[in-house]
């Protein structure tokens, strides 16, 4: 068993310390029992004695209070500081858009209004102390997701499919949406992994078998088990008391608590600058406080960051860089100075001062640097991937 020391190991300091391990649970497509395994992973962390949050981020298909028995009818209260206060089951602490909507009333949302909604789900719920806050995620690779990654130090993602050719086919297209955006994959789901019969006992593979297995070897992730179909998981969640908890001893039951123990026997947060950050170079408040490389760290995260007359410095595990100010200006990719479906550079560069500088830089999720220019730009978004690809930065090892 994992213990609470073990488990709750977490990020020092930043706004955001408060929520312990920022874990998502996603998958390629519908249908193939991720709340499920969100409901059950959460309950199955509570008893292990851990502080446990669970946000709903399936907007438009909310299902986790109904799994956890939480009444709708009646929208949260907010506390004096105006943060929502989260309702709370078997030891679990949940935001959904149903206990804003109901069970009946479709949540109709434009783009801005589902990040608006997540921002607020996670950063203005009063969720106290964590260990562990779960992100049930819709399925697929759109808004959400990007929102996600893009506001939020995930610590890292779990992808769940079943045996079915395509949906790990579709699973695999999830898993690199993920490895884009620098969310570390923590492992591969395998659910209704077979039907065990209640009279002999005999194990029928109905959608195949081993293939969470096999994807998992090939990508190069964690596999972290299969959950057997059983009739009492839908029971379970229909009654809002999920199965780990009605019926701890059954063989799903053991499945969810050896997933929970691996998620939280040796995690280790990404190695690099602490996230979130936001330095104001102009006032000097929010520079990032450089880190030591850990042994074999990434390269793909940065380790500090300085800035002065000759540009840019990011120190990686296997080299420093410094990248020219108005060369950074030139390398922005928004759709403002680059189109999106050529490529082509819409910014000129003879608008571009000379002495263009940043005047403020701060992370995006854990795979990119935002920043902003002396000149008003203030849009553009720089993967960590590109950054370290920009030809007229001088590198020299470490």
């Amino acid at each position: 068993m994992t213990s609470p020391d073990t488990a709750t190991k977490r990020p020092e300091t930043g706004p955001l310390s408060h929520l312990g391990r920022i874990i998502a649970i996603a998958s390629g497509k519908g249908g193939v029992g991720k709340s499920t395994v969100t409901a059950n992973l959460a309950v199955t962390l509570a008893q292990r004695g851990l502080r446990v949050g669970l946000v709903d981020a399936d907007l438009y298909g909310p299902s986790i209070p109904g799994m956890l028995g939480i009444a709708t009818d009646v929208p949260p209260v907010m506390s004096p500081e105006g943060k929502v206060i989260p309702a709370e089951a078997h030891g679990v602490k949940v935001m959904s858009m149903a206990m804003l909507t109901g069970d009946d009333n479709p949540a109709i949302l434009r783009g801005p209004m589902v990040t608006k909604y997540l921002q607020m789900f996670i950063a203005q719920v009063q969720w106290g102390e964590l260990d562990v806050l779960l992100l049930d995620l819709p399925p697929g690779t759109g808004d959400t997701q990007l929102t996600l990654a893009q506001s939020f130090p995930l610590t890292g993602a779990v992808v769940v499919s079943t045996p079915q050719d395509v949906s790990l086919k579709i699973a695999r297209r999830g898993l690199r949406m993920l490895e884009k955006v620098n969310v570390p994959i923590l492992g591969i789901v395998e659910n209704m992994s077979g039907f065990t019969c209640p009279s002999c006992s005999e194990v029928t593979h109905i959608f195949h078998q081993g293939g969470g297995k096999e994807i998992a070897a090939t990508l190069g992730v964690p596999y972290l088990g299969a959950i057997p179909l059983d009739p009492a998981i839908v029971d379970s969640g229909d009654n809002g008391v999920p199965l780990a908890i009605a019926a701890p001893d059954c063989p799903a039951a053991g499945a969810y608590a050896m997933i929970a123990d691996a998620l939280t026997a040796d995690l280790a947060q990404p190695s690099g600058i602490q996230i979130p950050f936001d330095w104001h170079l102009d006032a000097g408040t929010g520079k990032p406080a450089p880190v030591a490389a850990a042994p074999q760290a990434a390269t793909d995260r940065p380790l500090a960051l300085d800035y002065d007359a000759t540009g840019l410095t990011i120190r990686w595990a296997d080299r420093t860089q410094t990248i020219d100010p108005r060369e950074l200006r030139l390398a922005c990719s928004c759709a403002a100075c680059r189109d999106e479906i050529s490529g082509k550079q819409l910014l000129n560069p003879a608008s571009v001062p000379l002495d263009v500088m940043p005047t403020r830089i701060w992370s995006v999720g854990n795979y990119a640097l935002g920043i902003a220019f002396s000149d008003g730009h203030s849009s553009g978004i720089y993967p960590l991937t590109m950054l370290r690809r920009i030809e007229s930065a001088e590198a020299e090892d470490v």
